[in-house]
């Protein structure tokens, strides 16, 4: 049961930024990659950081590519996340949103979600653990009430629409 959708320009703009942002999450392959075996080497990341070869130095320097690392497994899991939005928004600019696959999207995204939320608490303990007094490693990571509670709401629209569209299901099935 597909109706029109209303002319609200925010699909048409969730739908570019999404495709925009789905181009920049892969192109952060590149340039991660790059991060990890390009660009630098140890004395250039000591070096960046004003530091002397040491112990603590090297312990940093290990601690950044094993936080590199985690943000490449990021990568695939943001793609989940985009790839699913753009095609629930896809199902709104068709008029037919509360849909079994939508659910579905929902819950998949809310699992990512969960993902990511968990390897930015690990990412957070990396930084904290590979901190050095003299340079303190300070990353936008770990605990994230808002991350949280996207992660709780994700789930529960996710049961929303699932009820949604049964409810939808078994009103057809009367009519």
């Amino acid at each position: 049961m597909s109706r029109p959708t209303s002319s609200s320009a925010a699909l048409p703009i969730a739908y570019v930024t999404l495709r925009i942002l789905i181009i920049m999450n892969w192109m952060m392959v590149v340039v991660i990659l790059a991060l990890l075996f390009v660009v630098p080497n140890e004395h250039w990341i000591m070096r960046s950081f004003g530091l002397s070869p040491s112990p603590e130095a090297e312990r940093l320097v290990m601690g950044l590519r094993a936080i590199a690392v985690l943000g490449l497994a990021a990568i695939p899991l943001n793609y989940v996340v985009l790839k699913r939005l753009l095609a629930i928004v896809e199902t709104v600019r068709a008029g037919d949103p509360f849909v079994a696959a939508n659910a579905s999207r929902l819950q998949s995204i809310a699992w990512a979600l969960l993902t990511l939320q968990l390897l930015s608490l690990v990412i957070g303990a990396i930084a904290k653990a590979v901190s050095i007094p003299r340079h303190p490693l300070h990353l936008d990571a770990g605990v994230s009430v808002s991350g949280w509670l996207a992660v709780l709401l994700t789930f529960l629209l996710a049961r929303v629409f699932a009820e949604g569209a049964l409810m939808r299901e078994e009103l057809e099935g009367t009519v």
